[in-house]
């Protein structure tokens, strides 16, 4: 199976103007933001609730505790929302206040107000990294983004690990993207 694209810091900006240009920016921003900084799947995006991610007060919470039902593997998991994860969040409650207080509610609604399904979330991201004009991209991108990052700033495998929820160390390590730049940088160190 064919990994999912990472995207250039070009490709990042070409997303999220193709965002802002959109109905319902902060709600696709958030959406985005728990692909690329927390490293979140479809599934578990489509699977979160208000009060998983708000508390009573509308604050964004600085963990998220994702329940077994919500998760690809069927095991508990905690997230750990970052400052950058955090703004979209807040923004998206600014333009979306009536949540605060419905902590059932889907976190992410349609027009409809129904929630997203996991494949609802996957055609979303299809629908903007098409209308980007990047070719490759899926869903995982954002996952496989988060991943890779952290590599490349030094943050040891077993803690990528963790941050992935991945049973196998081996599994996280097919995350994590190189290249022959990133090889070249290696060597210097020594």
């Amino acid at each position: 199976m064919k990994q999912a694209k990472l995207l250039t810091q070009a490709e990042q900006k070409r997303v999220y103007a193709v965002i802002d240009a959109h109905r319902y920016s902060a709600r696709n921003r958030a959406i985005f933001a728990f692909s690329f900084f927390a490293g979140l799947r479809a599934c578990e995006i489509a699977g979160l609730n208000v009060g998983d991610v708000f508390d009573a007060s509308g604050n964004p919470r600085d963990t998220v505790f994702l329940a077994a039902a919500q998760t690809k593997g069927d095991e508990a998991g905690t997230i750990l929302v970052s400052n950058r994860l955090s703004k979209a969040l807040t923004v998206y409650a600014n333009t979306h206040p009536h949540h605060v207080g419905k902590p059932d509610a889907p976190l992410f609604f349609s027009a409809k107000r129904g929630g997203f399904s996991p494949q609802t979330i996957v055609n979303l991201f299809a629908k903007f990294y098409a209308a980007a004009g990047i070719k490759g991209a899926s869903s995982h991108s954002g996952r496989r983004q988060f991943l890779t990052e952290l590599a490349d700033k030094g943050v040891n495998v077993r803690v990528i690990q963790a941050l992935a929820r991945h049973k196998d160390i081996s599994t996280t390590q097919r995350y994590i993207d190189y290249n022959e730049s990133k090889l070249r940088n290696a060597i210097e160190l020594i």
